[in-house]
């Protein structure tokens, strides 16, 4: 535990250049608090301990606004910046050297059995907001854009951006395809607009045509 202790701290100074000494580091940064907390819940979830597990994991919750299912496998040196706001689910499983900014989900998408949540492999980095959900693979050293949604596999080394979420670059190459360009996603709400607008600027033209025709009798 205290070499999971002495890694963690350095992985946070070596990442954050506002972590200015190991003694504020440990007392102050609640990502990794929640991860130790994380820690010690897991174990007694092991040995089917769940709910002093389940009681660990809200306490550690409200402590440090992030929420942890005990059930979750969580790999060396996970980075969480500015945590608050983060759900990781049960069956969600976490590589080494992730990074997780605040207000991600690691969700599922409904009450299916079983492994219902994402597998993260290494080096992933999950931007703010971002939404990974189900039971898919995020491929090592995936980047995920803010506010995204993610609900397919991502091969390694690709970006991922949009609504639904969608590949732009893998190895470091753009994806030379426009239905992948996330400045051009579709959006139903405003195409639902355009329609309407359109419908009524037809509906005028109708009623001007007719009281056109009229004036003519």
């Amino acid at each position: 535990m205290f070499k999971r202790v002495k890694e963690d701290i350095d992985m946070v100074q070596e990442l954050d250049p506002a972590a200015t000494s190991r003694m504020m580091v440990f007392l102050t940064y609640s990502g990794m608090h929640a991860i130790w907390g994380h820690l010690v819940a897991n174990w007694f979830y092991k040995r089917k301990m769940h709910v002093i597990a389940r009681i660990i994991s809200q306490l550690n919750r409200f402590l440090t606004g992030i929420e942890i299912h005990p059930g979750a496998t969580i790999g060396r040196r996970l980075f969480i910046d500015h945590g608050m706001g983060i759900v990781i689910g049960e069956t969600t499983i976490i590589g080494n050297d992730v990074t997780l900014y605040q207000g991600v989900t690691l969700g599922g998408t409904g009450k299916e059995k079983g492994k219902r949540h994402p597998t993260i492999e290494d080096k992933v980095l999950v931007a703010t907001g971002a939404q990974v959900l189900g039971n898919i693979t995020i491929g090592e050293g995936t980047n995920i854009g803010a506010n995204s949604v993610v609900l397919k596999n991502v091969p390694s080394y690709s970006t991922v951006v949009g609504i639904p979420g969608h590949i732009v670059r893998r190895h470091g190459k753009r994806v030379p395809s426009d239905t992948l360009n996330h400045r051009n996603l579709p959006d139903p709400i405003l195409n639902k607009i355009l329609d309407l607008e359109k419908e009524i600027s037809e509906f005028k033209q109708k009623e001007r045509n007719e009281v056109k025709d009229g004036s003519h009798i």
